[in-house]
């Protein structure tokens, strides 16, 4: 008898629990995060569309809809590495990448050198990485005192009026404001598939929570209050300004910041080649690379690398362009002593017969005049 009542208290007792332990969870983030000074207002949306567009009747593209960050297979060569299709979001995407190689390399505390930190990546490890990459971009966006955090909702917060065109979706998203970076990037490890899940909209909820941790006003004030938009049309397609690279990096909407990752850039226009000097040389060995209007990541694995002299004799760097095509990280050896490449100085590198390989282009923007070695790999990009 004793046993069967017993039998019939348990089930109310572990009930009760969990109910106990999700109120628990309820009023922990409730400590942590705030909604205060972030009501969504008509006029926010209308002051998002018009910083990301210049007007308030664009919205975003199917494909930057379909976009979310996505891995390649844990515990592979790529396993730190996310895709990118082509197109306007790449550019998002691999600045990301630039933050994740960044943490798994220089911050996270691990057991593995070199590129074993990179592929000896569980699929958990993935997760923690790109939720210390988001909350870090964030972190810096808000000046080191705070990030916003955007998730989106299962009801519509705001009605649109006037030539305002909804979306379904910018007009659900919530705020999430953190005063601490741990606390924000635990939260988005807790919301993951909130920007890695398919269908999740998670390219342009990242974008979102970049421009509200800055404030839509401090970016304008980045851009010196030009009508300049974030965003811009060429061609059916929708791609980032450098303004929106420069915040991804730096924290700051103004290309003549320095960051922990820098930015390097070759294009055969002569006004695209080269970003400004502290993109250049940021204050560890990975970059950004906008090469000919694609987007990759270089970076090297010696984090002294920028801080002596003696180590950019000859060294090692490595090279992803976020294709489903690329199965291995590229690896170039960089000699900037030695110059078999014997060219016309004074001619023009892109000209018929001289063309190099724009990763190696826009290397040499960095190291003048250095030799890249391929390593028995085909240069691409």
């Amino acid at each position: 008898m004793g046993d069967r009542e017993e039998a019939e208290h348990t089930v109310p007792r572990t009930e009760l629990e969990e109910i106990a332990r999700k109120i628990s969870d309820l009023n922990k983030w409730r400590e942590i995060f705030s909604f205060h000074g972030l009501e969504i207002r008509n006029t926010t949306h209308q002051g998002l569309r018009k910083l990301l567009f210049g007007n308030v009747f664009h919205v975003f593209t199917c494909e930057w809809a379909k976009a979310y960050f996505r891995f390649r297979e844990p515990y592979s060569d790529l396993a730190y590495a996310l895709e990118a299709e082509k197109g306007g979001t790449r550019a998002i995407l691999m600045a990301v990448q630039a933050h994740i190689i960044k943490y798994l390399l220089f911050v996270r505390n691990t057991e593995y050198t070199h590129l074993e930190r990179l592929c000896r990546v569980s699929r958990q490890e993935q997760g923690e990485a790109l939720a210390a990459a988001l909350a870090d971009t964030l972190w810096a966006a808000g000046g080191g005192g705070r990030a916003v955090i955007c998730l989106v909702a299962a009801a519509v917060h705001v009605a649109p009026r006037g030539d305002y065109k909804a979306d379904n979706f910018t007009e659900r998203i919530q705020l999430f404001e953190f005063c601490e970076k741990a606390a924000a990037q635990e939260f988005i490890f807790d919301h993951i598939n909130c920007f890695k899940g398919e269908g999740s909209h998670g390219v342009i909820l990242f974008l979102y929570s970049l421009l509200f941790s800055r404030s839509l006003e401090r970016v304008q004030e980045d851009l010196d209050c030009t009508a300049t938009p974030l965003l811009k049309f060429s061609f059916g397609n929708i791609t980032c300004t450098q303004a929106v690279l420069s915040l991804l990096l730096t924290g700051r909407a103004s290309p003549h910041e320095r960051g922990p990752v820098g930015y390097l850039r070759w294009g055969r226009a002569q006004a695209e080649r080269q970003a400004c000097p502290r993109l250049r040389t940021p204050r560890l060995p990975v970059w950004l690379c906008s090469v000919a209007g694609r987007h990759g990541v270089l970076f090297g694995t010696d984090g002294l690398l920028l801080s002596d002299w003696k180590t950019e004799r000859v060294f090692h760097l490595y090279f992803y362009n976020g294709q489903r095509e690329q199965t291995k990280t590229a690896h170039l050896t960089i000699d900037t002593h030695s110059h078999p490449w014997e060219e016309d100085r004074s001619g023009e590198p892109s000209s018929p017969g001289k063309r190099r390989p724009s990763v190696e282009m826009a290397i040499r923007t960095k190291w003048a005049g250095a030799t890249v070695s391929w390593n028995g790999t085909d240069p691409f990009f």
